[in-house]
């Protein structure tokens, strides 16, 4: 049996194969999926950033005093970013991403301020990225609960979580789930008065909320103490993935997240990113986008974006047994049931009918904070400035969605699962004897469960959801780690 490829030598082949899989993809333009992509709406934006990462395409980041487009490009984005978060003075870097954005975010303020290990603060509604950089790096993660209503956090409470060894506290500028945005100032307040970092994470709306239409309070440089801030490019700034902005308030800081080191035998290594060899792709495409743009496209971008998102929120608010949850701003938000309403609808009942109407939303499960109040289960809607040209259609899906779903209780768990729950809690099954389970055997629990990586049909989020919420979640993680890596792997 020959061991080449089946399509080798062949690039139509190929191309076509490519394309075969690409229709098996969820839509990336035209505004139906309300999650992962950030749809201008503008194709001529599209074809820039191809063309651009084409010009790029053998370029190696590591070096770019070889490379020397990489840094008149880096020089180029970093001034515009700092200009539209009104850090004059700031200096950074481009990285790969609003994870790598983050970890080095947590790195630069630990060895800023020389601690081994140390503690972050972190609210319960930060991004997941800030747990694994915790991880990744070995400092503790703190996390402190958020209002449930407004679910911003409390800086009264930040400040009870701070210890001698804390070096970070961060804030949401929005937050994901729910588009809440922590108050900024006051943190930025106590902030200079414990002497601790502050690092705003604007990775998902930066680009949005810095030429937002409504009055917001200050979130980004134009607040003392804010010490670094990041942006994703590939979100609001419209570049294909990956690309963000890691932004630093002094010198001193954004080099203490540089790795450099000539003591081996080869060529002296210096890294601001964790990577070593890097694409300029996402680079290239976001210096073009920028390039192109200018603060006034992206400020009529913007004011789509902001129309879409007042017109969906308006519509949510007419629909008995649903509501907007807590409080938020800019162009994502949540949606939970009316408790208040005498016939409410389960928001991921309500998705799976929206879905049926042909867009995607996300499913968030419910959530016990560590002071014991809960965030309800909630549907999330990401809004593009794509969305403006089919919110009409969308707004007819929402309603009829939740009329489909008006009456239906949540979705259960799979029932080999919720047994597994069961015999958790009646401590028929240990915690310790599920997360030392092989790899094997964890994947026939998801095949009791009818979650087969590779198995024919659409996969029952709703009832993914509900597991997550019924067992612990460091079940659950262990579990969806054994889906994802059977997914994305051959038997």
């Amino acid at each position: 049996m020959s061991s080449e490829p089946p399509l080798a030598g062949d690039a139509d082949a190929v191309i076509a194969r490519l394309r075969e899989l690409r229709a098996g993809d969820a839509p990336s333009h035209g505004g139906t999926i309300l999650s992962y992509v950030y749809d201008s709406g503008r194709a001529e934006l599209d074809e820039l950033a191809a063309a651009a990462i084409r010009e790029v395409q053998p370029v190696n980041g590591l070096d770019p005093t070889v490379f020397t487009s990489v840094a008149t490009m880096e020089r180029d984005v970093i001034t515009f970013a700092r200009n539209a978060f009104h850090g004059p003075g700031a200096v950074g870097s481009v990285t790969s991403g609003g994870t790598e954005s983050c970890l080095l975010a947590v790195l630069s303020a630990r060895e800023y301020s020389h601690a081994d290990r140390g503690s972050i603060v972190v609210p319960t509604t930060a991004h997941a990225a800030f747990t694994k950089a915790a991880h990744v790096l070995g400092v503790e993660e703190i996390r402190v609960p958020v209002d449930p209503v407004t679910t911003a956090v409390d800086p009264a409470v930040v400040a009870d979580a701070l210890r001698e060894d804390t070096f970070l506290v961060v804030a949401s500028a929005p937050g994901y789930p729910t588009g809440a945005l922590d108050p900024i100032e006051s943190l930025g307040q106590l902030a200079r008065e414990r002497q601790i970092a502050l690092h705003v994470d604007a990775c998902l709306g930066g680009f949005a909320l810095a030429w937002w239409p409504d009055p917001l309070p200050p979130w980004d440089f134009r607040v003392p103490g804010v010490t670094s801030l990041s942006a994703d490019l590939h979100k609001y700034g419209y570049s294909p993935k990956g690309a963000s902005v890691l932004l630093h308030a002094d010198r001193d800081r954004h080099r203490a997240q540089y790795f450099a080191t000539t003591d081996w035998p080869g060529y002296p290594v210096v890294n601001p990113t964790l990577l070593g060899s890097r694409s300029a792709a996402g680079l290239a495409a976001s210096w073009a986008i920028i390039s192109f743009l200018g603060t006034d496209g992206f400020t009529d971008l913007v004011a789509a974006t902001a129309r879409a998102t007042a017109a969906l929120r308006d519509v949510v608010a007419g629909i008995d047994g649903l509501r907007v949850f807590g409080d938020p701003v800019g162009p994502v938000f949540a949606v939970a049931t009316d408790p208040a309403s005498a016939s409410p609808v389960d928001p991921h009942r309500w998705a799976r009918a929206v879905a049926d109407e042909g867009f995607a939303l996300q499913l968030q499960p419910g959530y016990v904070q560590p002071d014991g109040s809960s965030l309800p289960a909630t549907t999330h809607l990401t809004v593009t400035p794509v969305t403006e040209r089919v919110v009409d259609d969308l707004a007819r899906a929402l309603v009829r969605g939740a009329e489909a779903a008006r009456g239906l209780p949540p979705s259960p768990a799979p029932e080999a699962l919720a047994d597994l729950a069961a015999a958790i809690t009646t401590g028929a099954v240990s915690l310790d004897d599920l997360l030392s389970l092989p790899s094997e055997t964890t994947a026939e629990f998801l095949r009791a469960a009818g979650i087969d990586p590779h198995g024919d049909g659409e996969l029952d989020m709703p009832a993914v959801v509900a597991a997550v919420a019924a067992l612990p979640r460091s079940v659950t993680a262990k579990m969806l780690t054994e889906f994802l890596a059977l997914y994305t792997n051959p038997l």
